[in-house]
């Protein structure tokens, strides 16, 4: 029986994976943040046969140092890609900590709004006294609290996403109502930090709930959709992702492709000059690095089908190393039936196989 075929995600944030990524880019620095840019970046994206891009976010302004980073918020230009783009998902990151829920369901509920069920959620936490200071709150300081508030908060969102019933707008003429305010609810949630009351203030989204995507172990696995796993190895790829207790796990993977004029390993090694190529923060997990030609790659996402339903992939320079995906493994991947390209007109529930779930306060449903 064939299996599967797998999913493939893109972090686009940013020039790369590599922090010095940006001194290979195509486009002066000054362009980093422009729409053009941006546009152009998900075209490829898109036409290349990915399924979703990601976009990184961070609650403080960029930092001092050697190569520091600016960007837009994740959401604004999750919904400027979307409006570009016609099959794309998109997952922005939005932070679990000091945000309020009820801002973070009603930002992501309104993207797959505008990109008519497209919208993910890339689940993130954020640790450390000067993002508690920027928002004039206490410190939510440890792996205890932090997961503590990053599992409240996606509480709240899915059941502020499921205060309104599908149905609860009726748009009647006839008798002069909008709302049919019997399938409008509050959620009454209480935890240890807040409580919250709702109804929320968008209709429920067109997926019903947007993708949930986050690490492994930072919440509970039934309140999300995609795990995100990593190793050092394959086989440790697959060990994370049998563990993972979601309905689908995506493995990380950074890559460093040959490209026509220079073997990934110089590329590597030129941005070495200028800051080393550290393996990702605790918070972000582990994972596995791919350095070498297309074809390899094609083999190791061929090996990974066998342990994981997806790959979200880390490109050392993003305008290089996605022009040699786009041009040399995607259309590899596709002719050996190995990735799924996206449909259009579907949403990314669907083309990731996800069911639609329904509202818990419809009758019968299970939450």
């Amino acid at each position: 029986m064939p299996r599967p075929a797998l999913h493939l995600a893109l972090e686009i944030d940013g020039d790369g994976a590599h922090p010095a990524a940006w001194r290979r880019a195509a486009h002066t620095p000054g362009e980093l943040l422009s729409p053009r840019r941006l546009a152009r970046v998900a075209a490829v994206a898109e036409n290349a046969g990915l399924t979703f891009v990601t976009l990184r976010d961070a609650l403080l302004p960029p930092g001092s140092g050697a190569d520091p980073v600016g960007r837009l918020g994740a959401v604004e230009r999750a919904a400027f890609v979307a409006a570009s783009t016609g099959v794309l998902g998109v997952a922005p990151a939005v932070a679990t900590t000091y945000a309020e829920p009820f801002h973070v369901s009603s930002r992501l509920a309104s993207l797959d709004h505008v990109s008519v069920g497209r919208a993910a959620w890339l689940v993130t936490t954020e640790e450390g006294a000067a993002a508690a200071r920027a928002w004039g709150r206490p410190r939510v300081e440890g792996a205890e609290a932090l997961g503590r508030e990053a599992r409240d908060a996606l509480r709240v969102v899915r059941d502020l996403w499921d205060s309104w019933e599908d149905d609860a707008v009726i748009r009647s003429v006839a008798t002069s109502r909008y709302l049919d305010r019997d399938r409008l609810h509050f959620i009454d949630f209480t935890g240890e930090t807040y409580s919250v009351k709702g109804p929320a203030i968008v209709p429920r989204p067109p997926q019903g709930r947007p993708v949930v995507i986050a690490r492994t172990g930072l919440v509970p696995s039934e309140l999300i959709d995609i795990s995100l796993v990593g190793g050092a190895t394959p086989a440790e790829v697959g060990e994370a992702a049998a563990g993972a207790g979601t309905p689908l796990a995506f493995a990380e993977v950074e890559v460093a492709l040959d490209t026509p004029r220079e073997a990934a390993r110089e590329r590597v090694a030129d941005l070495e000059r200028h800051t080393p190529w550290d393996p990702p923060s605790p918070d972000e997990g582990p994972r596995l690095r791919y350095t070498g030609s297309a074809s390899g790659l094609v083999a190791l996402l061929d090996e990974l089908g066998r342990h994981v339903d997806g790959v979200r992939l880390h490109p050392l320079v993003l305008d290089e190393d996605l022009a040699v995906l786009s041009r040399l493994v995607l259309p590899e991947l596709f002719a050996r039936r190995i990735v799924a390209r996206p449909l259009p007109g579907a949403t990314l529930r669907a083309v990731l196989g996800l069911p639609r779930p329904a509202s818990r306060f419809t009758e019968g449903a299970v939450r």
